[in-house]
């Protein structure tokens, strides 16, 4: 095993409240052999629950959301892509825009400053009209020469001139000093450069280029060393990966002996539970690495702007994901479901809570077709949070 790396993350008594929101989106019939390879027996859709956060700054009362999950109104999208939706089977659902989450938990949407959009993707970037003009949009490096201008004025465009038109649009600079005007810290946290967005180390945006044109993560400090006696962070890890199986296990966190609790049994079983790691590392592409993850993002007909830098983004991200005082927030990871506390609650407690220990291997469910009840530690039949599956839904003849 590799030593625990360092983030160099400096200290600071400032942090950030975050909360994970819900949004409603869901994607169905997604195959998971577009994302992510090599395929594993059983495992033939990605799920796709679709995550927003809220995260608000206690002491100036400044709130910004990451990600927007997906707008409820599919039929206001750019008319190509829900083309490409129908061409390819896909199916999208959403009841509700984050705005209105926010509005029945009686948050003041025009408190929002800003939206991050980790990317341009249509599951992230929601509908940020109803959070109001005031909230800046905030995208990544490449966006404004790679994606503008939006549909109606370019057809083929997949974002709408609307999501950014009559308000501030900043394009982050990780490279310079100034991005859009704003002379944002520039620093290293871990291996990936960063921008310190309140200026006081309480929340960072973090270059993780692959997936899409001005790919972003995010790592909020929710609590300090010098107020609570222990730091703790956030990594709002947007689509760096798909699947938690692209960075576990890794060389600084190995498939363990044991497996605690048992990922095939409901968390209700106890962290005592146990499942057998050896019939887990035969799952593993090369079963004598148990440091070498499950997965790595797809080449060929993928949907993935740059495979090798998605595969570079994925390694640097097992860097945070392997310490216990991180807890990583993938956009679509349903072992998430029945491990979190969603909004309006707040994340801030997950070290207390044990949610890295109860939520790091809970993805194993997803390879349960490929290991007998013995394999499984006894478990015959497993469960799902909310008997949710993602395959394709048959459309109904009329």
């Amino acid at each position: 095993m590799a030593p625990t790396p360092d983030l160099n993350v400096p200290p600071s008594p400032s942090t950030v409240s975050v909360s994970i929101i819900n949004s409603t989106g869901t994607l169905h019939g997604v195959p998971a052999k577009s994302f992510v390879s090599p395929p594993q027996h059983g495992h033939d859709w990605l799920a796709a629950p679709m995550f927003a956060f809220l995260i608000q700054h206690p002491v100036t009362g400044r709130s910004l959301l990451f990600d927007l999950g997906m707008r409820k109104d599919i039929e206001n999208m750019p008319p190509k892509l829900l083309h490409h939706f129908g061409e390819i089977g896909w199916t999208l659902s959403a009841e509700k825009n984050v705005a209105d989450i926010l509005k029945e938990n009686k948050f003041d949407v025009s408190k929002v400053e800003a939206v991050v959009w980790s990317h341009y993707h249509f599951d992230h970037i929601g509908d940020i009209t109803t959070i109001g003009p005031q909230a800046a949009l905030i995208v990544g490096p490449g966006f404004k020469k790679g994606l503008m201008p939006g549909y109606p004025t370019n057809p083929d465009s997949p974002i709408l001139e609307a999501d950014y038109k009559d308000r501030e649009l900043i394009e982050v600079d990780f490279t310079s000093a100034a991005s859009d005007g704003k002379n944002w810290k520039r620093l290293q946290i871990g291996r990936f450069p960063a921008v310190d967005y309140f200026g006081d180390g309480s929340f960072y945006l973090l270059d993780a280029p692959g997936h899409a044109i001005g790919h972003m993560c995010g790592l909020a400090r929710v609590t300090s060393q010098q107020t609570d006696g222990y730091d703790s962070f956030i990594c709002l890890g947007g689509d760096a990966v798909h699947h938690v199986g692209e960075i576990r296990p890794s060389k600084f966190k190995p498939l363990p002996e044991e497996v605690s609790p048992n990922p095939f049994l409901p968390l209700s079983a106890g962290c005592d539970s146990k499942c057998p790691g050896a019939a887990l590392q035969k799952l593993l592409p090369n079963p004598e690495l148990p440091t070498k993850s499950f997965y790595e993002a797809a080449r060929g007909e993928a949907w993935h702007h740059d495979v090798e830098q998605t595969i570079d983004t994925a390694g640097k991200l097992q860097e945070p994901d392997a310490l216990g005082n991180v807890f990583v927030a993938i956009a679509h990871d349903d072992s998430l479901l029945d491990v979190v506390d969603f909004y309006p609650a707040t994340m801030n407690d997950f070290v207390k809570k044990g949610w890295v220990q109860k939520g790091h291997w809970r993805f194993l469910r997803d390879f349960r077709d490929r290991l007998t009840s013995k394999e499984r530690g006894g478990v015959e039949t497993v469960e799902w949070p909310h008997n949710r599956t993602w395959g394709r839904v048959e459309k109904k003849s009329a």
